[in-house]
């Protein structure tokens, strides 16, 4: 989680890819302001045909019940439109007196982030950035929601429990209060820990995309399953993996530099541009488009020409092709 200050504590926009941080900075917030004396609450929640005029109704009238007063915005797709951009401008440029003003956008992508609405929330208040711990960063995530427990676990245990729960942070935090309530404070005993947590981690398409550009065959193997158990749409996985994969194949075709015109071409901006590149630095031509064509034939069979089990099997071959060792000249 990251926060960046603008000029205004009273103004704060939450955001980022993980509800459970989401909720949490959220209830932060508002515990500040309710601790802080601001007492009086209104909830603005833009949805189709929102009209925009009470925002700055509601930052324009006098509180009835009390002089402190926390407005709550609420954008679930984090797409104000063109009415809602200008009214957040102007309402960054003459925030209200004795208020508290809590955004919440959600996960907001590259577009949103470049607004210029956006980019005044920034400037007016302090944007708290949510993100999800990484693959790597979990287990200590786990450690430190342990400790606030009052509970420890050994490493072995915290990667037992960050497998369970990947991708699923509400789900992770009811499995931890769950130990609590099961263990005394102190060490936690590993086998009990193994007979006591559900198997609730999620995953999506980008993970398993993620993990087989990065050559994590066994990750990959792990969300592939995971995907299969929960009967994602085969062509939905075959369209991001060779999305990214033409990319790739774009990036070594041009002699592994990606011009402006690459980028443009293939969106080549944060962390999909860091992960092409990383696979096109490991990558050599002739895999990714061997890779490509088996593509192809998943395609196949996510239309019913090929036999189901075989579709799977063929993704899941995938992540021993791409985990080779650095390239060599194609």
């Amino acid at each position: 989680m990251s926060a960046t200050a603008g000029s205004h504590s009273g103004l704060w926009t939450v955001l980022g890819d993980e509800p459970l941080l989401v909720l949490e900075a959220g209830d932060t917030v508002r515990g500040n302001a309710r601790a802080a004396g601001f007492s009086e609450r209104t909830v603005l929640t833009v949805l189709s045909h929102f009209d925009w005029s009470q925002l700055l109704h509601a930052a324009n009238s006098l509180s009835l019940f009390a002089e402190r007063r926390l407005i709550e915005l609420r954008l679930p797709n984090g797409k104000p439109g063109t009415e809602g951009a200008d009214a957040i401008q102007r309402y960054c440029q003459r925030l209200p007196d004795d208020t508290v003003t809590l955004v919440s956008i959600g996960n907001a992508d590259w577009q949103t982030r470049k607004a210029g609405w956006f980019a005044a929330l920034g400037a007016a208040g302090t944007v708290i950035d949510c993100r999800a711990p990484s693959t790597e960063q979990l287990p200590a995530w786990i450690a430190g929601r342990l400790r606030e427990r009052g509970l420890q676990a050994d490493a072995g245990t915290l990667d037992f429990l960050a497998a369970r729960v990947e991708g699923n942070l509400l789900a992770a935090r009811q499995e931890l209060d769950k130990l609590a309530l099961l263990f005394p404070p102190g060490p936690l005993d590993a086998a009990a820990v193994r007979e006591a947590v559900l198997d609730v981690a999620r995953f999506d398409p980008q993970q398993w995309v993620e993990a087989l550009l990065l050559g994590d065959s066994e990750r990959a193997t792990r969300v592939l399953a995971g995907l299969a158990g929960e009967s994602v749409a085969v062509p939905a996985l075959v369209w991001q993996l060779a999305d990214h994969l033409q990319a790739v194949w774009a990036v070594l075709a041009a002699g592994g530099r990606a011009n402006d015109a690459l980028r443009r071409a293939h969106r080549l901006y944060g962390e999909r541009e860091t992960l092409v590149n990383s696979a096109a630095r490991r990558l050599s031509l002739r895999q990714v488009e061997t890779a490509l064509r088996t593509l192809a034939l998943a395609e196949r069979g996510g239309k019913g020409l090929e036999p189901l089990h075989d579709v799977w099997q063929i993704l899941a071959n995938l992540a021993v092709h791409l985990a080779a060792p650095p390239r060599r000249a194609a």
